[in-house]
């Protein structure tokens, strides 16, 4: 065999055989890496050009109101704003907010705002609290109304109607979010079951606000008021042996029978020991709630209604309030004071205090001296 016809290293190629050198293997992971990086790139100018346009103002349209509502984080407000066209995508504009630091600051309130407004914009409103002024419906309930008295004023004011609202007061139901209106026990002796429980305050509420949504609000008041009484204070509600329904219902006896501050721990101290005692209350002002129209003088006739919100004819405390106490009071009859009183009568000497005795010797004696100083006579609390 002619050698020249060998291959070199003593072996033929195989027939068909293609050999790949070393620069044809580079060409193909060159090709490989730039296709990925293409890829890469594609796919980054898709999630670039995503974020671009939901964060572009959305097309113009007519202003729109929208209420943050108080407790609504940021990025449940965002959702609001995308179904009302305000801006293109929810998803987008919550991680905006979070990669500015945004929305701690919003504040709660109806936002007029308008698509194809900057989101910007729209955050520099809301942190400025750029809330539309509403038409509202301010009034002042004074302590120790009742709820015939507080139906009375809003009818007045021409936002209830005096009926309806009393109708309502008197439903045996859940009230939104308020708790202390769930301590009114079942008891068909109550003349209106949310006497005492809606908070003597000024309000300011939307013009549109509802009866229901007036009376939520008061029974919301009690719940933030309560909230400002020392912390152990239902361990002493315990201690004396009474429920928050009780409670209120002394501390509006003590709204209806005293006008001086000082006095109101004085006269809750005088209740509770008639109360261990078993004596009858005697107080006035029960007298006048069982009337059917209260009375600027009771004669002795009077103390002998049939009720069982009369105090002169039964023992222990009336089914419930019989108005709507003060914060002061309620402290009273919270924290009374300890003395031996278990009679007072009121001055009448313009000054609205009180005459206190331990035995009825001594209350007689006040009356008598009362008596002297009476210009037109009065009442006497707790004979």
């Amino acid at each position: 065999m002619d050698r020249s016809e060998q291959h070199p290293g003593g072996e033929k190629p195989v027939a068909g055989e293609i050999r790949r050198t070393g620069p044809t293997r580079r060409k193909i992971t060159l090709w490989v890496i730039l296709i990925l990086l293409a890829f890469i790139l594609i796919c980054a100018a898709g999630i670039a050009f995503y974020i671009w346009n939901g964060l572009r103002p959305a097309p113009s349209g007519e202003a729109k109101q929208i209420e943050l509502k108080n407790g609504m984080s940021p990025f449940q407000f965002a959702e609001a704003l995308e179904k009302q066209g305000i801006i293109r995508n929810a998803f987008i504009f919550k991680y905006y907010l979070r990669y500015k630091h945004e929305g701690p600051r919003f504040q709660a309130g109806v936002y007029e705002l308008k698509p194809g407004m900057d989101k910007d914009a729209i955050i520099a409103n809301l942190n400025a609290g750029e809330t539309v002024k509403r038409e509202s419906m301010r009034f002042t309930i004074p302590e120790g109304f009742t709820v015939e008295q507080i139906a009375d004023t809003l009818s007045k004011a021409g936002y209830v109607d005096r009926t309806a609202f009393i109708k309502l007061a008197d439903t045996d139901r859940t009230w939104g979010d308020a708790q202390a209106v769930r301590s009114i026990p079942k008891n068909a002796k109550l003349r209106h079951r949310l006497e005492g429980y809606l908070f003597p305050e000024t309000y300011e509420l939307s013009r549109d606000s509802k009866p229901e949504d007036i009376i939520i609000r008061m029974l919301e008041e009690l719940d933030r008021k309560l909230d400002t009484l020392p912390e152990n204070w239902e361990e002493t509600m315990a201690e004396r042996k009474i429920d928050f329904h009780q409670l209120l219902t002394i501390a509006s006896l003590i709204e209806r029978e005293v006008v001086v501050d000082d006095e109101r721990p004085l006269v809750a101290g005088i209740i509770y020991n008639r109360l261990a005692k078993g004596m009858p209350l005697q107080i006035d002002a029960t007298v006048q709630y069982s009337l059917d129209k209260p009375k600027e003088r009771l004669f002795e006739g009077d103390l002998k209604v049939d009720s069982p919100y009369n105090t002169y004819k039964i023992k222990g405390l009336p089914p419930g309030p019989i108005a709507s106490p003060s914060l002061k009071s309620i402290e009273a009859a919270l924290y009374p004071a300890k003395t031996d009183y278990l009679f007072y009568v009121t001055k009448k000497d313009g000054s609205h205090e009180h005459l206190f005795a331990r035995t009825l010797q001594e209350h007689n004696r006040n009356i008598a001296q009362s008596l002297e100083t009476a210009k037109q006579g009065g009442e006497t609390g707790a004979n």
